[in-house]
């Protein structure tokens, strides 16, 4: 299952050594607009306790922890949606990604280079947005020139489509934040736009006292409008925690006065915006976490484990992570009736651990 969070932002604002942090792999970040020319893409692990709580219990053999995908994708200039800069290459990267995190300049350092002439994450924010909204305005005008060919022989669908796609053009050339319909975002999703993509923000400072600037407080203003989150990250110092070892690192990190590295965070809050959750499965040779969106079905969330156990689906025997850890297992869990069996259509929640049974 393919669940992809793009990082995006203007050229030398932190993406580059931010991505080198989480793959902790040195990747190509040189102080040159453009230097990022193809997208690099890492799997990560999603932190996760529960794994080593559910291990204790059940004396796993093994824990394999779930993963998801970051992609860095070049920087993005103004007119980008008109090819500036190898714009349309780069949206088009976007455009495969199902999430973006936006990494936003909150920093003041003469020697990095900057496209624009000063220190502005609101104005820079805005670039990106404006790129992303023309660039979606030019796929629904080409959707819209279709349609009109096709409605011309009173064809009922195309007409509805059509106008549909007329007032959804009207919305997002306004550039005004507005609350979408299920209807939007699947014509959306139809015609490849951008501007509907969940977000999260990065703001990248150069120290870690500097949470409370004016920068961060900009970025906090304009996400709070989107209801989108905000994280504050130093990525260079990310960079070089994410090279230490685990003692010098846990040196440093008590040295910073941190309980863990804010990719940590990054990461949980790259999966709650992608619209995931977990569920478990743990026995005796692995305790594992599983990624699905949510509103899954028990027979679908079967199905990531085998194909199998999609199409021969009988039942899902569910306990919830917090009854299990309170009642110390299943057989607890069992005997204190917080133990339930579920059919293909139970919805999974998060934290559910589930054994299946299927048939022959």
């Amino acid at each position: 299952m393919g669940f992809k969070c793009g990082i995006v932002g203007l050229p030398n604002v932190g993406k580059s050594t931010l991505y080198n942090a989480l793959t902790a792999k040195e990747i190509e970040a040189s102080n040159y607009p453009f230097s990022t020319i193809s997208p690099n893409a890492c799997f990560v692990e999603i932190p996760d306790t529960n794994l080593n709580e559910l291990q204790a219990i059940v004396n796993a053999e093994k824990v394999i922890p779930s993963l998801m995908q970051f992609v860095d994708i070049a920087g993005l200039v103004k007119d980008a949606s008109q090819g500036m800069g190898l714009g349309n290459k780069f949206l088009g990267n976007i455009r495969e990604t199902q999430a973006i995190a936006h990494v936003v300049r909150c920093f003041d350092d003469p020697d990095i280079i900057r496209v624009e002439e000063s220190v502005d994450p609101t104005g820079d924010i805005e670039i990106i947005e404006t790129e992303l909204a023309l660039s979606d305005l030019d796929r629904m005008q080409n959707a819209i020139d279709k349609l009109k060919k096709i409605a011309k022989s009173a064809n009922k669908d195309a007409i509805a489509k059509l106008n549909f796609i007329e007032k959804l053009y009207s919305k997002v050339s306004e550039m005004k934040e507005t609350d979408w319909s299920r209807e939007e975002y699947a014509v959306a999703e139809e015609l490849g736009l951008l501007s509907f993509k969940p977000v999260l923000f990065i703001a990248n400072v150069d120290d870690i006292n500097d949470y409370n600037t004016v920068h961060v407080e900009a970025v906090t203003t304009h996400a709070k409008k989107k209801n989108a989150p905000v994280i504050v990250i130093c990525a260079k110092i990310e960079a070089e925690l994410a090279l230490l070892d685990a003692v010098d690192k846990k040196e440093f990190l008590e040295d910073l006065g941190l309980n863990e590295p804010g990719l940590n965070k990054l990461i949980r809050i790259g999966h709650q915006t992608l619209g995931l959750h977990h569920y478990y499965t743990a026995g005796p040779k692995e305790v594992r976490s599983w990624t699905l969106p949510k509103n899954t079905n028990a027979q679908h969330a079967a199905g990531l484990i085998h194909t199998d156990f999609f199409k021969k689906f009988i039942r899902a025997e569910v306990i919830h992570y917090d009854d299990f850890i309170r009642f110390k297992g299943e057989a607890g869990a069992k005997k204190n009736g917080v133990w339930t069996v579920e059919g293909k259509d139970y919805i999974v929640r998060e934290g559910d651990i589930m054994f299946f049974r299927i048939g022959k």
